[in-house]
């Protein structure tokens, strides 16, 4: 498969086309930011169900644009999901079948080509921040796969290498998980703001909802399911954040906005580990709740009309 802007790791499908369907001609060369969550599940939007989180910005993202309902990850845990994702190809031909840890020798091969290599070849600047869980020694490091820059913690948070770095080096020893969240939204900002002139893809990954949970001060305690709640909704706030960087650069009518997970919900955390919804199981099976996440695409450019983008795939082809 050649790695794309078709979430190149991802079976797109699901999406059933409405009545007098409404879809621009694809611009050429669209911004592209890729919002990517950690163990979200299916039922933890209110787009797909949920009733005790809110989620309005997504759910915006969601009815001006695309939600898809039969999304599916090409791995139930992180690395070979995340692996797939970034290089088109199954995770199983690449040798990565599970996830990586600081003590691990491995990562993702320089041999294989990612989708920002693939868009660095046809201008565009490329930049990763948040969790990349594809190998911390150097050769394996976004910087050396494609992406111009990188800051961001390059494991799991409940994992020894909670570090954050920039480039190829780390920074800060000292992570304050409350703030992650609201630390990979002011990078996002700052990138948004440095390349507004475009094109650009942003891949933006967030630790969270990955176990242990941690929110900032503006939402521990304020949501009406508990922390896991709190989390979610400091996410949504987030996306909001990187929509507004958009629109005040005069971005937002020409970009594509993906916003999806990994794999499905950590079940075995109980409350702290969120919901699949009405689907079976979650993270680490590959029963429909471990497989099938939240999706929303939304392109202000191309789809003119709510839930008018079923032939998005098509506008992006002219990009592989």
């Amino acid at each position: 498969m050649v790695p794309g802007i078709l979430l190149s790791g991802y079976l797109l499908l699901g999406a059933t086309p409405p009545k007098n369907t409404a879809v621009k001609k694809a611009p050429l060369k669209p911004t592209i930011l890729l919002i990517f969550t950690d163990d979200l599940g299916y039922g933890d939007i209110g787009t797909y169900g949920a009733t005790d989180i809110r989620t309005p910005n997504i759910d915006g993202l969601a009815q001006k644009g695309l939600p898809f309902t039969s999304f599916y990850s090409g791995n139930p845990v992180c690395s070979p999901s995340r692996a797939g994702l970034l290089t088109g190809r199954y995770p199983r031909r690449l040798g990565i079948n599970g996830v990586f840890f600081p003590e691990s020798y491995t990562g993702l091969p320089a041999s294989e080509v990612t989708v920002a290599e693939a868009l660095k070849q046809r201008g565009y600047a490329t930049g990763a921040i948040g969790k990349w869980h594809l190998g911390h020694h150097r050769q394996f490091l976004p910087v050396q796969h494609g992406f111009d820059s990188y800051f961001g913690i390059p494991y799991s948070n409940d994992m020894a290498g909670v570090v954050y770095f920039r480039n190829n080096d780390v920074v800060d020893y000292t992570v304050d998980q409350h703030m992650i969240t609201r630390t990979y939204t002011e990078e996002a900002i700052r990138f948004i703001d440095q390349h507004k002139r475009g094109p650009f893809f942003l891949y933006l990954a967030h630790n969270m909802p990955h176990v242990p949970l941690y929110a900032s001060a503006a939402f521990e305690g304020k949501s009406k399911r508990g922390l896991y709640s709190d989390v979610i909704e400091e996410i949504d706030w987030s996306v909001d954040e990187v929509v507004k960087a958009l629109k005040k650069n005069g971005l937002v009518e020409n970009t594509l906005v993906i916003f999806t997970s990994d794999n499905g919900p950590w079940l075995a955390y109980d409350v702290d580990g969120g919901s699949a919804g009405p689907l079976r199981e979650g993270k680490q099976t590959t029963f429909e709740g471990g497989m099938r996440v939240p999706a929303v695409m939304y392109w202000p450019a191309v789809c003119v009309s709510p839930r008018s983008a079923y032939r998005l795939r098509l506008n992006l082809k002219p990009l592989l």
